[in-house]
């Protein structure tokens, strides 16, 4: 072990103190998925210390501090799997199985290991891309070693999300595209005898000129220069027939926003009306061509503008804010791109400060801001790409025959999350009066595991107010026409129509209309069913509802009711929406429900007034 690498283990944060024979029997379970493992046999149960201060008891483990802190399984002859879910317990903060015979592909469940600090593959044969989010989440790695395997396609994505990343060797490999923007400080990187190609990112022009050769299709700093375009003419062919491409694109987004009626919009609910300026969109190209992509965000990969306009597009969707349609570029990743029309009232800096505000915000209920593009007559921003449709779209879209059913547990999942990403924004943006200020079914995305991400939040600060004043969910509500004054309540009163519209599976009707105004067909028609005394009627039947959820879902419908209390005074907080949400269960075991309107309930009493329904708190 060499004194660097020692010192780096002294130097780690060590988990507690605990029997190492609560973790040996999964390191026998890691070492039954290895092949030609003679050399561990001395692996063998009781144990009940693996290490005698820095001496480890079982050949390959490491030791300090009396701790064991990793495995080091190297030049054993090994093969097998590396069956990394067996040790997803044990807290590794160092694996290195380096010269052996490993073969497959990259080891699955990889950021199952929230303690690693150092990951060694090199010298064996491994084969495959890695997977983009195989490195996500693994905030405290600092070491990758992957060289001399035969790893190919692209360089993952997630290597970007390690901020403590300081060594990352990938040569001798069969990677291929462009190198990543990496950006951590001090980082050392090989990258050489692979099939990369283009431009060297700036951030690693300093590099040692040996960590890029063997490419043969890289260029920039500090290899060469990129060539340049040989001839005038093959410039002009370029940009005329990039424009060309841009400009048919642009009318073939016209035709389809006028057939809106043929084909279904999956991605986004369309509910308002969107009139295409044909005279801007002929000469939107010319306009663009002198623009340029501003990115936000460092775990994405790089492209121009020229790229999002040769890239092939299909259009998902128009609304209140724009049109919107997905940008599928040459690299195979697959972006959003959102034009809008009403954002010219801000001046420049602000909306680039804000931006880049919105992109340094992260969180799994978000959706991420990659770039924007500005111009003062039109703004693009562009995110990423949830190909599983809006909320809405389930809800109250036509049902496809593989589509599962929303039912209870699902639902609950969903305001969870919008729960989690709306608290989120308010602890990040606290300056702000709306974090988000349109949220609604059409703005919350489902991924592929049905998590809820909400899109088109913190807006309102560059939105033009008479825009914003028309069509954002923010302005239906009671106060925006009681006193023209929004608060930070204003957000918990659309996250109660939200609930309440997922509980019923019936569509505020007010968000078709333009102008303010609080709903008058949801709420009203919810204040009825409380009329009747908390009929069954409220609840949508495609839940498939068995008894034993109603008491749960009954306590949401209450919550839901409390968030759209009329009175912004009367009406909860964020905070104890989002507790009282978060105590929430799929089920309730005892299948009773009556209880839930008993006097004990923190929330027992319904009741009818002038300004619309009040829920009580039981004294």
């Amino acid at each position: 072990m060499s004194p660097v690498f020692l010192l780096f283990l002294l130097l780690s944060p060590l988990s507690a103190a605990a029997p190492d024979a609560d973790y040996a029997a999964s390191l026998i379970k890691f070492k039954s998925s290895l092949l030609n493992a003679s050399a561990l046999d001395d692996w063998r149960l009781p144990v009940d210390r693996l290490c005698s201060w820095n001496t480890p008891k079982w050949t390959g483990c490491l030791c300090a501090n009396d701790s064991f802190v990793g495995l080091r399984l190297e030049n054993l002859g090994l093969g097998g799997t590396l069956d990394l879910g067996a040790i997803a317990d044990v807290p590794i903060l160092s694996l290195s199985v380096m010269n052996n015979n490993f073969t497959g592909t990259f080891p699955g469940g990889l950021n199952k290991l929230a303690k690693l600090r150092s990951l060694f593959l090199a010298n064996n044969s491994f084969d495959g891309e890695i997977p983009e989010n195989g490195f996500d989440g693994m905030k405290g790695m600092r070491k990758v070693v992957l060289a001399a395997n035969k790893f190919s396609g692209r360089i993952p994505l997630s290597l970007l999300g390690l901020p403590r990343l300081v060594e990352l060797q990938l040569q001798d490999n069969r990677f291929s595209g462009r190198i990543p923007d990496f950006w951590q400080s001090d980082l050392t990187v090989n990258f050489s005898n692979n099939k990369l190609e283009g431009a060297i990112p700036s951030t690693l022009a300093d590099v040692n000129t040996t960590s890029f050769l063997g490419n043969g299709n890289l260029c920039g700093k500090p290899l060469s220069p990129c060539k340049e375009s040989r001839s005038r003419h093959k410039t002009a062919f370029i940009v005329a027939a990039t424009l060309g491409i841009a400009l048919a694109f642009f009318v073939i987004l016209i035709l389809l926003v006028r057939r809106r009626h043929s084909k279904p919009l999956k991605y986004e609910k369309s509910i308002d009306s969107f009139e295409v300026d044909e005279k801007a969109a002929a000469g939107a190209n010319k306009k663009m061509e002198h623009g340029k992509l501003h990115f936000v965000r460092n775990d994405r990969e790089r492209f121009d503008l020229e790229e999002l306009l040769r890239a092939s597009a299909e259009v998902l969707g128009s609304g209140s804010f724009g049109s919107s349609y997905k940008a599928a570029l040459f690299s195979g990743q697959e972006y959003v791109v959102k034009r809008f029309k009403h954002m010219s009232s801000v001046r420049k800096g602000e909306f680039y400060e804000h931006m880049r505000r919105l992109g340094r915000l992260s969180h799994r209920n978000l959706l991420p801001l990659v770039a924007f593009y500005y111009r003062r007559e039109e703004k693009l921003l562009i995110t990423d790409f949830v190909g599983n449709g809006s909320l809405a779209s389930h809800l109250h879209g036509k049902k496809s025959p593989n589509q599962p059913v929303l039912d209870w547990p699902m639902r609950l999942k969903i305001i969870k999350g919008v729960a989690r990403g709306l608290a989120y924004l308010y602890k990040e943006l606290p300056t702000l009066t709306l974090p988000h200020g349109h949220l609604k079914s059409s703005n919350v995305l489902l991924d592929a595991n049905y998590e809820p991400i909400l899109a088109d939040y913190a807006l309102v600060p560059v939105i033009n107010k008479d825009h914003a004043h028309q069509y954002m969910a923010a302005y239906k509500s009671p106060e925006s026409t009681q006193a023209t004054r929004l608060t930070r309540k204003t957000d918990v009163w659309s996250l109660g129509i939200l609930i309440l519209e997922l509980l019923t599976g019936r569509f505020p009707a007010n968000y078709l209309k333009k102008g303010r105004g609080p709903s008058s067909d949801l709420d009203t028609w919810v204040k009825s069913v409380v009329r009747e005394e908390w009929t069954g009627e409220v609840f949508d039947k495609d839940m498939n509802i068995p008894r034993h959820f109603e008491g749960q879902m009954l306590q949401l419908l209450k919550i839901g009711m409390c968030c759209c209390e009329w009175n912004v005074d009367r009406r909860c907080d964020l905070r104890e929406a989002v507790e009282r949400i978060e105590e929430l269960k799929e089920r309730e075991s005892d299948g009773d429900y009556s209880s839930y309107m008993s006097d004990g309930d923190a929330y027992s009493s319904v009741t009818m007034t002038e300004e619309g329904f009040s829920v009580s708190k039981a004294l």
